[in-house]
């Protein structure tokens, strides 16, 4: 067992005191195993607080209490190996490991179905599927990737895909003026600033966040807008930095104005070409994505 369940195990308080027979956790039997306030910059709340809520829905799609750590737990054990396809998943053991009850463990692997990692079968059990059925674009296997021993490849990834997404989305922005959109941004750039002169990465971050959701909001594409919950998980986790976003920089909150000025005048060739800029503060970046272009 790994230090994250052996954690995990530690923390974790039953919530009922008996445990389910063989077959009785879900809709399938399961194959049995031996083992296994406003001061300074704009303030968060207000009646804008739905704005940019896109991008943030995704993130707590864990849950919170028992439910959402075994999530957690499980998730981070398959996606870094540690659970594999070599033998089922069996609710009984998952149980009185990480000492939950038998509702928490159903509900628990159901998400993770949802997910695509795990796959339940008759006369088979709970397996963990292979990569390739994965659902790459969930922001929790974003995270866990991205703390695992794949976090290189997903942080190029993540790399690639916010340089095709983000530009775009900067373009087709610049041609819808919302108002209250466009003062939020504003606000987000004020915090920035703030947090910036403060030393306080965690809020930089945080408003950054909810920039990029808002700027994917205001291009008007739904399409793009499912794909905000992607981009916050790639502000959020850590690792070293990727883009001009993954650090409070005087560059980076430069950035960030020149695309909201753009937006504001409606000028869609410079608030693309200044996303695309912003993507490329750092170095590592150029290796991964072509130099901006001219426009």
């Amino acid at each position: 067992m790994s230090t994250l369940a052996h954690t995990m195990m530690t923390a974790a308080r039953p919530v009922e005191s008996s445990l389910a027979g063989p077959g009785e956790l879900d809709r399938y039997p399961y194959a049995e195993s031996p083992g296994a306030d406003r001061v300074g910059p704009p303030s968060w709340g207000g009646a804008d607080v739905e704005l940019g809520r896109v991008g943030r829905r995704a993130a707590g799609s864990r849950g919170r209490g028992l439910h959402g750590q075994l999530v957690q737990q499980l998730g981070q054990m398959i996606v870094s190996g540690d659970l594999g396809a070599d033998r089922p998943l069996v609710p009984e053991e998952i149980g009185q490991r990480f000492e939950v009850s038998r509702t928490v463990v159903r509900e628990s692997l159901r998400v993770l179905e949802a997910k695509g990692l795990v796959s339940a079968r008759p006369n088979v059990g709970t397996r963990v599927r292979p990569v390739s059925d994965w659902n790459l674009l969930d922001p929790d296997i974003i995270e866990w990737r991205a703390f695992g021993p794949q976090r290189d490849d997903q942080r190029r990834e993540l790399s690639e895909l916010r340089w095709t997404i983000e530009p775009l989305a900067a373009r087709l922005a610049a041609g819808h003026g919302r108002e209250d959109v466009q003062q939020r941004l504003t606000d987000m750039i004020e915090i920035m600033g703030h947090a910036l002169a403060q030393g306080d990465g965690i809020t930089f971050s945080r408003a950054d966040a909810e920039f990029h959701s808002l700027l994917i909001q205001l291009a008007g594409n739904r399409m793009l807008e499912h794909l905000s919950g992607i981009v916050s998980a790639a502000l959020q986790v850590s690792g070293g930095p990727v883009t001009g976003c993954d650090r409070p920089t005087d560059a980076s909150l430069a950035h960030h104005a020149r695309i909201a000025d753009a937006l504001a005048s409606g000028d869609p060739h410079a608030a693309e070409s200044a996303m695309r800029q912003l993507l490329t503060v750092h170095p590592e970046v150029e290796r991964v994505v072509p130099a901006p272009r001219e426009h």
